[in-house]
């Protein structure tokens, strides 16, 4: 017997910006797998459990999912943001690459949904306007010196660039150790937006230049722009300043 296993995100942490479709799955399912703070989002009924677990714990969290799903329980595996971007979809499909076979009947529904970048970008402007890529800067699942290399390349190649988990508490360095390479590619000019909690009633977005942005002011619920030589800022009289990259871009070669 199989039954189904829906993987969604709760978006920013905006109840408005999670998804129609994510609001359908969690109103179909019985059983809820996620990190606690995530699963606080949501409110469930009297016949639907929560299974909480911490945050460093994706694959025993969807290998748990999926025992369920294969005995025939519609579950829901529950993530911040948008469940495909450094987030619980890629744990699930790990998990039925490397799992049991009959994980792989079960009926797998992964739901699109709203992520930190996208949140913070609407609420300066568009700096994601042009060529853009995403970066985390946990070293966790892969080696500082990779993620220095594609921080260089992404620079190099003009990319505005999103840093996902930009520091913690174990990692108090990277950001910084981060802005210092950025700036031997980028001008000090560059526009850098830190994003924090973007929707949520304790938002805070501010804007500052790659030269002397102050890696202290992000922390684990904060995304991190930084333009390209392209991004402009717009003082505008009375308003906070709107942030774009343009979308066409003359010349070739860098």
């Amino acid at each position: 017997m199989t039954g189904k296993l829906f993987v969604i995100g709760t978006g920013p942490g905006n109840p408005e910006q999670m998804t129609p479709e994510a609001h359908a799955a969690v109103s179909q399912a019985t059983e809820f797998y996620g990190y606690g703070p995530y699963l606080d989002r949501l409110n469930l009924r009297s016949d639907q459990r929560r299974h909480a677990s911490d945050n460093r714990e994706e694959l025993d969290r969807a290998a748990a999912a999926l025992r369920a799903a294969a005995t025939g329980a519609t579950v829901c595996v529950v993530s911040g943001g948008d469940p495909g971007v450094f987030a619980m979809a890629a744990a699930v499909c790990e998990a039925i690459d490397s799992g049991a076979e009959e994980w792989r009947t079960v009926d797998l529904v992964v739901l699109p949904g709203i992520t930190a970048m996208l949140a913070v970008a609407a609420r300066i402007g568009a700096p994601l306007g042009h060529d853009f890529c995403a970066i985390s800067l946990s070293d966790n699942l892969k080696p500082w010196n990779l993620i220095e290399n594609r921080l260089s390349l992404a620079a190099k190649a003009g990319f505005v660039i999103a840093l996902y988990n930009p520091i913690s508490k174990a990692r108090p360095w990277q950001l910084g150790k981060a802005f210092e390479l950025l700036l031997s590619e980028l001008p000090a000019t560059t526009p850098v937006i830190f994003g924090r909690a973007a929707g949520r009633p304790d938002e805070c977005i501010t804007l500052q230049r790659l030269g002397e942005a102050d890696a202290a002011s992000a922390d684990m619920a904060t995304c991190v722009i930084i333009g390209s030589p392209e991004t402009k800022v717009v003082a505008r009289n009375g308003k906070s300043d709107l942030v774009y990259t343009p979308r066409f871009i003359a010349g070739g070669n860098r």
